[in-house]
């Protein structure tokens, strides 16, 4: 019952997250809450105090000064949406600046921590059972690795697995960040979809990782870990493990239905070299637990020859079987942690890859994240230096593969890796280097 002038004088004293709010109330605020004298007031306190409009008419540019701008040739919602526009580009332009700092180490982003603290980034994940319904799970903890985070969900109240259809990954913020304030939950914020699961037959369909007494650890590409409790046979947890390279893109600059897809890269042709494309490549591994970290290495100069392309793949040899002095010694016993909020535990024989491969210029070529789980090996090892079991751990995705064997000895207590080979695709070569392999 109160006049809209007057509701408007009150609306002319809130802030631009405020008055989106207020519009989601109903019809009448949402009209008066794009009232275009207010978001240009909005528009104007955002700009130095000395400004002007330009308009582009033809070919001929003119300036307007804010005392002659008019109102009321424009629709209602105008400077709101000027507004907004402006703000989300100031924001993607901050964040997108502290991504350009890399590691000269890893060739990633080395402010990723502060990049997610000026977007006020978070994760969450929305389960859709097959009618339709959403489950809305944000509730996390992170775990920040070298280059990698892993994101670790748990709730009370999951939906039966039995009528889930779709899980969806998205990176959330807020729609018109605050440097002064924090985000806020209930305020209006910008998804950006990142990935989508089908769980239909889940236990069925995706790679079986490990088990302990509690729960069966099951993988979908890429990088997701469900953990299904074996009595109820319903989700215990969700394990996300995000890489790096790209992250903040993909979290950010995607949207809520779209993916983002990465520019393609653009080679730098080089005439002298006719094997551009075979050698040079550095690989950072890294191998954890979640909570622990069992492996954190460096290989320069990794290399292939031409005779070694086959089946579709280039193979780059890191660690040598025959090379004992290369053999790598894992600290602790692999196994992947776990948390709920009543229970813990540690699944054995399974860990977190990430996986950083680098071009000749230290350009990130080809990275994951993702858990791998680990298979007694029928053979038993034929090595002077080493006499035990023999495992395998294998990752494959439509970019490469990666093989690692590893020998356990009883008396020391731990894991050597005495091989390891990627096998990249040469599609992926081909269309990165603009060559023909």
């Amino acid at each position: 019952s109160m006049p809209s002038e007057v509701l408007l004088k009150i609306f002319s004293y809130l802030d631009a997250v405020s008055l989106l709010s207020l519009g989601c109330v109903n019809k009448r605020f949402y009209e008066l809450a794009n009232d275009n004298g207010i978001w240009l007031k909005l528009y104007s306190s955002s700009l130095h105090p000395k400004w002007t409009i330009r308009k582009m008419k033809s070919k001929h540019t003119e300036t307007v000064s804010l005392g002659c701008a008019t109102l009321h040739d424009k629709k209602p919602g105008y400077w709101k949406k000027e507004y907004i526009i402006k703000q989300v580009s100031a924001f993607k332009t901050r964040v997108m600046r502290l991504v350009k700092f890399l590691d000269p180490y890893t060739g990633l982003p080395c402010k990723n921590k502060e990049a997610m603290k000026v977007s006020g980034l978070s994760w969450i994940i929305v389960l859709k059972d097959k009618n339709g319904k959403e489950h809305v799970v944000e509730k996390s903890n992170l775990s920040f690795k070298d280059t990698s985070v892993t994101i670790l969900w748990n709730d009370t109240d999951w939906p039966c697995l039995d009528i889930l259809s779709t899980l969806k990954l998205f990176g959330v913020t807020p729609f018109l960040p605050d440097q002064c304030r924090p985000p806020n939950k209930n305020g209006p914020r910008r998804f950006s979809l990142m990935a989508e699961y089908h769980l239909a037959n889940l236990t069925e369909s995706s790679v079986a990782v490990g088990a302990d007494e509690l729960v069966q650890l099951f993988s979908l590409s890429p990088g997701l870990l469900v953990g299904i409790w074996k009595v109820k046979n319903e989700i215990a947890f969700v394990m996300a493990n995000l890489h790096y390279n790209q992250l903040l893109e993909r979290s950010i600059l995607g949207s809520a239905t779209v993916q983002y897809a990465p520019p393609p890269n653009k080679p730098l042709l080089d005439d002298v070299d006719s094997e551009y494309g075979l050698h040079d490549y550095s690989l950072h591994l890294d191998l954890h637990g979640r909570n622990c970290m069992y492996l954190c290495g460096t290989f320069k100069c990794l290399f292939c020859r031409k005779r070694d392309i086959e089946n579709g793949y280039l193979r780059l040899r890191v660690v040598n079987l025959k090379d004992n002095r290369k053999h790598l010694p894992i600290i602790g016993t692999l196994g992947i942690c776990w948390e709920t909020d009543v229970f813990k535990g540690n699944v054995k024989d399974c860990f977190v890859m990430d996986l950083t491969l680098l071009d000749e210029t230290g350009k990130p070529f080809w990275c994951f994240s993702a858990p791998v789980h680990m298979k007694l090996s029928a053979k038993s090892s034929g090595l002077y230096d080493y006499m035990g079991h023999i495992y395998t751990a294998d990752y494959v995705d439509s970019e490469g593969k990666v093989s690692v064997e590893f020998v356990w000895l009883e008396e020391t207590k731990e894991y050597i890796i005495v091989s390891l080979v990627l096998y990249v695709s040469t599609k992926k070569v081909n269309s990165w280097y603009g060559t023909n392999y």
